[in-house]
């Protein structure tokens, strides 16, 4: 069975502005809107729709790339001036993890959100058979 996630909502303060910082940090495009959402196409499969919300909850966002992508992804966050961290609960010690035979590394963006960056899967490569790393393909689109 073959399962992907298609699109996931992601509450802002300011949807465009938020998509468009994503996008950047992402090292991908953000076309404008699409409806009243904000999206960011993350790749054949993922949209980030943003939409703008007054109360929310900060969310948890997760994902898994190739080291190629690790490097550009935090590369863009120091860029940028961000504080990030090694831990969910160590978001600005401005260290990266190397847990489970990866590394990884989290930030928070201005909503609150938590965006984790991880270079292995932390589930149990038993479970898994051989994909806990990601396909060396990067996740970047063009355009």
């Amino acid at each position: 069975m073959a399962l992907y996630l298609d699109h996931t909502i992601v509450p802002a303060h300011d949807k465009e502005q938020s998509a468009r910082f994503m996008a950047h940090i992402l090292g991908l495009a953000y076309h404008g809107l699409f409806g009243h959402f904000a999206p960011v196409k993350v790749n054949e499969h993922l949209a980030l729709d943003f939409d703008n919300r007054e109360n929310f909850q900060s969310n948890h966002y997760a994902f898994l790339v190739t080291d190629e992508d690790f490097d550009a992804i935090l590369g863009r966050v120091q860029e940028a001036g961000l504080k990030y961290g090694s831990g969910p609960r160590a978001q600005d010690d401005m260290q990266i993890n190397h847990l489970h035979h990866g590394r990884g590394f989290y930030f928070r963006d201005e909503n609150g959100h938590s965006w984790e960056f991880i270079t292995h899967t932390y589930i149990k490569e038993e479970m898994l058979g051989d994909i806990g790393r990601p396909a060396a393909a990067s996740v970047r689109q063009s355009g």
